[in-house]
């Protein structure tokens, strides 16, 4: 028995770094059975590089240059509808992957029919490839114990409290496309696409690294904020505010919306509706604090004694934040 693996890929302005990427994917020990690349209307040389690659490798490589740039959320939501086998993996532009790396999720997909999803931990490396700058998991601060609830079903849990899993280590079964698509404009990909798959069933973190992921002045979305000093982090949790709030019970109403539209076609318990409803509830209160100091403390201590700052926020912190900033 075996499975087909599409990878998915999205490009713009990646010439810098795409060939190493690129010979990666091509070096792999399991071939990808399809690789689709959507470029976002690249002004350098990455169509001339995808062009000369797709002549000189052994699997399909389908190419589809936008005529417009639709921006990283719209052209992921692209590659991946385009994909054709029964696993779909992420690919970002400027990565590198270990050459073990698709034949490691194969197998797990293979061993387990009940595996919906697996992510794996990364090596950070920088623009110029120095390795290892350290470890994914680290700078997002997915403990050991985090990493053991997902591993025994509790995905949604951990993935509702924080982001742990980037989009260019995440492989899930094609099964699942039409409850993740569309991607909503205003949803980073990874993290709208986690919290669903996480709602549906065993979703496998992989502790190996099975790529480097790619640090870089350039890149759009990164963990780089995990990697701050504790200062910078500190000022950076003073500036989210109330608006940052108001736009994230926003999305996760569509993350809502999105699970009850799908409910009679995917096998997600009726308690993932709840938790995200919980989740919303607590961002709403902390969207809601007044603006007298005082006047905060029955909220908090609401939030407090039904252990929501430390289910969808950052415990103590999270508390003293509401109180004193």
């Amino acid at each position: 028995m075996s499975l087909r693996i599409s990878v998915a890929m999205c490009t713009f302005n990646g010439a810098r770094f795409l060939g190493e990427q690129l010979e990666s994917i091509a070096a792999q020990i399991r071939l990808p059975d399809e690789l689709i690349i959507c470029d976002d209307n690249s002004t350098d040389e990455t169509a001339e590089i995808l062009n000369v690659f797709a002549k000189n490798v052994q699997f399909p490589v389908r190419i589809k240059i936008n005529k417009s740039t639709l921006g990283a959320t719209r052209n992921f939501d692209q590659a991946i509808a385009l994909c054709q086998c029964e696993i779909i993996a992420l690919a970002d532009q400027d990565d590198v992957w270990y050459r073990h790396k698709l034949q490691y999720i194969a197998g797990i997909f293979l061993r387990s029919p009940e595996t919906i999803a697996v992510f794996s931990d990364a090596d950070i490396i920088d623009a110029k490839s120095r390795s290892p700058q350290g470890r994914l998991w680290d700078a997002q601060f997915f403990t050991r114990k985090e990493q053991r609830r997902v591993a025994t079903g509790q995905a949604l849990d951990v993935i509702l409290k924080h982001p742990v899993v980037t989009g260019a280590t995440l492989a899930f079964r094609e099964r699942f496309r039409s409850l993740i698509l569309p991607v909503p404009e205003d949803h980073v990909h990874d993290y709208w696409i986690s919290v669903l798959l996480s709602a549906c069933g065993d979703f496998q973190p992989i502790s190996e690294s099975l790529i480097q992921y790619r640090q870089h002045r350039d890149q759009q979305i990164g963990p780089g904020q995990g990697r701050l000093p504790v200062m910078e982090r500190t000022l950076s949790a003073i500036k989210t505010g109330r608006q940052s709030y108001l736009a994230e019970v926003q999305r996760f109403q569509q993350i809502r919306e999105r699970l009850q539209a799908r409910k009679g076609q995917f096998p997600f318990p009726s308690g993932a509706i709840k938790m995200v409803e919980a989740k919303i509830s607590h961002r709403s209160a902390r969207t809601n604090l007044p603006e007298l100091r005082l006047l905060r403390i029955p909220t908090v201590l609401g939030e407090v004694l039904n252990r929501g700052y430390w289910h969808y926020s950052e415990g103590w912190r999270s508390v003293a934040k509401d109180i004193f900033l």
